[in-house]
């Protein structure tokens, strides 16, 4: 629990409160957009459904542009609290936000607030620390019993905006995690970066908690894909899965596929590439693979509900993002047991196994390949490594398939959540 000021008591135990009745909790987010966030904060609120704890999860809209998930959340029986207002920037109407958020949380009296992402997290702890105090017990320093909880799925300290605006998104940070009981991060790489590096919050406020997927999905048999493409078996097919935006930097995959087509082998020559997602910069990326002369070797698909059902027929899952909290597209890559080829970037190299040998600037990882970020020709050689070994390519994909059965399922990540929560209500106590 963060320390109090002085003077300042919180109430007493609330764990006899799981045993009365459900514990009440706000899970809050900016937007049901198409990544692993969405996914996460689904599987949470309808999984700790049994655990008894009684989400109430609080959205806001998608914009135009990006591909709307909410139907992931439907499928499994949640609808969502939406506040149009919840935009994806901070903006000045984020006050009426704030408000907003103060009023459901008066309405739903949660035990637990719990925010995911930057901007949820920005207004909504912001509000849950207006909730926590807007008590009569206040008047004697006496706030309300409520954990507030936050989860980084990835960041936005660089790769985003300008040096003035990241400071600035630095320094609110700092003072937000003031009001955090505790600070969820995806990998040990991440809880380094944010507490070590950018100096946000307190080593003893932070808990890893590596993500879950659904392990038991039925893997799909391959080909489909591939003929809806006019490929057939034996075309190395690479793949990169994620929004059309700056942070993913689509920008070095084109560049990258223009090199290894360019080589002389013939695998490589052989190989075509697939851009599964949207986003704003469609247009600008389908015309950087025409001036890269890449016209019929990549080819875009727009937002798919069935991606998880494609990563059977790919080859090479690839990632060149700038900056990660831990890609869920790696993780259900590896899931279907394919290697992966990424930027070493976020907590990329916390699912990636042991560390192997350095081979021509890139290096070999148990499940893939990890590249320097941004650098292109390396990227491009780390392909051409994984297009001529289709054996080292299986092994990896073997061994990156029971990593995630083992190790990043939704029933470890909810049997986490649950004891972080219980240990919460438990700790809720003078300090």
């Amino acid at each position: 629990m963060v320390a109090a000021p002085r003077g300042v008591r919180y109430e007493p135990s609330v764990a006899a409160e799981l045993d009365s009745r459900r514990c009440r909790v706000a899970r809050i987010i900016d937007r049901l957009n198409i990544g692993g966030p969405a996914k996460h904060v689904t599987w949470l609120t309808a999984g700790l459904e049994e655990r008894g704890f009684a989400t109430t999860l609080i959205t806001g809209r998608v914009p135009p542009g990006e591909g709307d998930m909410a139907y992931f959340a439907a499928e499994a029986g949640i609808t969502p609290l939406v506040i149009d207002d919840m935009s994806r920037e901070l903006t000045p109407r984020d006050v009426i936000v704030v408000l907003k958020l103060f009023g459901v949380l008066r309405r739903v009296q949660p035990a637990i607030v719990h925010t995911h992402k930057a901007k949820a997290g920005a207004v909504g702890r912001v509000a849950a620390w207006l909730y926590r105090w807007s008590t009569p017990s206040a008047l004697i320093l006496r706030p309300r019993r409520c954990a507030i909880v936050h989860t980084y799925h990835g960041h936005v300290f660089h790769g985003y905006f300008g040096a003035l605006k990241s400071w600035a998104i630095v320094a609110i940070e700092r003072l937000l995690a003031r009001t955090t009981d505790r600070i969820l991060v995806v990998s040990e790489q991440q809880r380094s970066e944010i507490c070590g590096r950018f100096g946000i919050g307190r080593p003893g406020q932070f808990r890893v908690v590596p993500l879950g997927i659904d392990v038991g999905e039925a893997a799909p048999a391959p080909g489909s894909f591939r003929r809806e493409l006019g490929f057939n078996a034996l075309t190395p097919l690479v793949a990169i899965v994620g929004r059309l935006s700056e942070v993913k930097n689509h920008a070095m995959f084109l560049e990258a596929a223009a090199r290894v087509l360019a080589m002389e082998d013939e695998a490589c020559r052989a190989a075509r590439f697939v851009a599964v997602g949207d986003g704003h910069l469609r247009a600008d990326l389908e015309a950087r693979a025409s001036a890269l002369g890449l016209a019929g070797r990549v080819t875009f698909t727009g937002f798919r509900k069935d991606a998880t059902s494609l990563y059977a027929d790919f080859d090479v899952v690839a990632l060149t993002s700038v900056n990660e909290g831990t890609p869920v597209t790696l993780i259900e890559a590896m899931r279907s047991g394919r290697a992966v080829l990424s930027t070493e970037v976020g907590g990329v190299v916390d699912i990636l196994g042991a560390r192997g040998p350095s081979l021509d600037g890139f290096t070999v990882w148990d499940h893939g390949i990890t590249v320097p970020s941004g650098d292109v020709q390396t990227f491009a050689r780390g392909l051409r490594y994984l297009l001529l070994h289709p054996d080292v390519r299986r092994e990896m994909g073997e061994r990156g398939r029971r990593f995630v059965a083992g190790n990043l399922s939704v029933e470890r990540l909810l049997d986490d959540i649950e004891s972080l929560y219980r240990g919460l209500l438990e700790s809720a106590r003078v300090v």
